[in-house]
């Protein structure tokens, strides 16, 4: 499957694995926008993965907004494994989309790696827990 040279894949088993840390580093080395796919709701061989995946990656989309990035440059999609070309299609239309958008700001990687003040931190502490032993979500 071919995709625009400037898009990089990180592969996990599942979109319930995607740490946010993943998503904050890539923005840190230099990446201009962040797309996580993950098997459509229901449809997760591990079974809540999926459900996880999007409590946590939408409440984490909401702070990177609070922090100043433009929502187009982190994107959500459910596409199931046997859906190839929907996943190169979703791939290509973000890219796309981001390109539009330009480069990322110059201080926004500096001011996702400073510390974020402490009320903020401590409400989105568990973004960064493992899934296992979280059954309150």
């Amino acid at each position: 499957m071919e995709y625009p040279a400037d898009v990089r894949l990180l592969r996990v088993p599942c979109s319930g694995r995607v740490n946010p840390q993943y998503v904050l580093k890539a923005y840190q080395d230099g990446c201009d926008g962040v797309l996580v796919c993950g098997c459509h709701p229901g449809d997760c061989h591990y079974s809540t993965g999926n459900y996880f995946a999007k409590r946590r990656m939408l409440i984490y989309k909401r702070l990177l907004e609070y922090l100043g990035l433009e929502p187009d440059r982190f994107i959500i999609r459910w596409i199931s494994g046997s859906e190839a070309g929907k996943f190169r299609d979703t791939v290509i239309e973000v890219a796309d989309r981001i390109r539009e958008l330009g480069p990322l700001s110059n201080d926004l990687p500096n001011l996702l790696a400073e510390e974020i003040p402490h009320p903020i931190a401590a409400k989105f502490e568990w973004l960064a827990t493992p899934m296992s032993g979280r059954e309150d979500l």
